[in-house]
């Protein structure tokens, strides 16, 4: 009996030793992945992610665990930590998780937040009528889009229903942007009897429908108005578009692409936004447009070339080509490497920067094994010179002494993000978090008006 509780005994200090060694390897590696993060700029999150109370945190683990995306949470000494809050899509699963309720994920502190318009719980901006919903509001995932024009158009129809002025022409509501926001506000707007206006400067779809073939675009389910209630936990482009544009034709819903948005115009209680496609008359605007906005260029000679491109559709038209692809984020990594896949291709990523610093890490992981086989090759601290007709000159700043090289070349892809259309915001008197009063001329006069 003695030697087998001396050896239990041992065999518990054993395993707790072991434990302890477990555990504080995986702190170290935690904290290491916290000083990464900070080096990178990946420990701030873009949009929502998640904010933790340590003083409730019991370090269950468990939103770590609920977490579909990685390194986003980990724990030191019991605590849960956030650690690339830039890599959080907002799926909230972590939130659920949590026993204890001691995690939220949102927007945090919006008082340094100049990206960011000021929104009341129903979606109005600072210039009464005046809507935002999706991207622009600082929430992403599909389905927080398709909720935020559902509760906008329902926010516009109460007040719909006190008015009684109307003029010929008039619409109740104009909607600009056709993506998830837009769509699911236009068909709102038809369930709730209003009429409508809803122009997009792209087809029906936004930026998903030009997203890459066979890419995962949304991962949660969601309601649908008219429609139902999409069941399925993941869709890739293909199918998440094929339902919308059974939607638009089923319902009838009325679209005018091409037209883009310049200005909108405060009457006191009506709106006139100017468009491309001449004014549009309404009470009320709801602003469903992206955050990416209108493709950032490179401004550099020879751009102006058809074989300059700012999105791939489908990389299997693309076989035994010379390809440079401009950027490094995931929609660039990802374009490189699909074009890589193709026969005959040969591939060359430019980055202004030293390294990749915001990628997904399924994607950093990925294209680094890609660099190392030699499907791919990197030029950071690169960028374009000039396009020319057979070629690409590549400036690369070696150590402060620019070199230049020429690239045979016979496509160009620009995946360099896009333009924000906070001027357009702000000319229409939107206030944004973190300004001061003359920081937003246009907001005074209008309340001064």
């Amino acid at each position: 009996m003695f030697w087998t509780l001396t050896i239990l005994g041992g065999l518990l200090v054993f395993l707790g030793l072991w434990q302890r060694a477990i555990h504080r390897r995986l702190t170290e590696q935690t904290i290491a992945d916290i000083r990464d993060s900070r080096t990178r700029g990946t420990n701030k999150g873009l949009t929502q992610h998640p904010h933790i109370d340590p003083l409730q945190c019991i370090g269950c683990g468990s939103c770590i665990a609920a977490c579909p995306e990685s390194g986003v949470i980990g724990l030191v000494d019991g605590i849960a930590h956030v650690i690339h809050a830039s890599r959080c899509v907002g799926h909230s699963h972590c939130e659920i998780a949590c026993p204890v309720g001691a995690l939220k994920v949102g927007l945090g502190d919006l008082s340094t937040r100049t990206d960011i318009p000021v929104l009341s719980d129903d979606l109005e901006t600072s210039v009464p009528g005046l809507f935002i919903a999706g991207e622009l509001s600082g929430i992403a995932l599909i389905r927080n889009a398709v909720e935020d024009g559902v509760k906008a158009v329902e926010a516009i129809a109460r007040r719909v229903s006190g008015l009684s002025n109307r003029f010929d022409g008039m619409v109740d509501v104009l909607i600009v942007g056709a993506g998830p926001a837009g769509i699911a506000a236009s068909l709102k707007a038809i369930e709730c009897n209003l009429t409508y206006a809803t122009i997009s400067q792209d087809d029906a779809g936004g930026s998903v429908r030009k997203y890459p073939r066979r890419k995962l675009a949304m991962t949660q389910p969601m309601q649908l108005p008219l429609h139902g209630y999409l069941k399925k936990t993941q869709y890739v482009k293909e199918e998440l578009v094929a339902i919308w544009d059974e939607v638009i034709e089923t319902h009838g819903v009325k679209i005018q692409t091409g037209v883009g948005l310049t200005t909108v115009e405060h009457r006191g209680h009506y709106f006139v936004s100017q468009t491309t496609a001449g004014p549009v008359e309404s009470r009320f605007v709801l602003l469903a447009l992206g955050r990416r906005g209108t493709p950032r260029k490179l401004n550099v000679p020879g751009e102006e070339s058809e074989k300059v491109l700012y999105q791939l559709v489908d990389a299997a038209t693309y076989m035994g080509q010379r390809i440079l692809v401009v950027g490094g984020g995931d929609s660039a990594v990802e374009t490189a490497m699909a074009l890589a896949e193709q026969s005959g291709n040969e591939v060359v990523l430019s980055y202004r920067k030293s390294g990749f610093f915001r990628l997904k890490p399924r994607n950093e992981e990925r294209i680094g094994r890609y660099l190392a086989d030699g499907r791919i090759k990197a030029y950071f601290s690169s960028g374009v010179g000039r396009i020319e007709a057979d070629q690409v000159n590549l400036v690369i700043d070696a150590d402060s002494e620019p070199q230049e090289i020429n690239l045979p070349n016979d496509y160009v892809f620009v995946l360099a993000g896009g333009e924000p259309p906070y001027p357009l915001l702000r000319s229409c008197g939107i206030r944004f978090h973190g300004e001061t009063p003359h920081e937003n001329s246009a907001s005074e006069l209008l309340k001064a008006v």
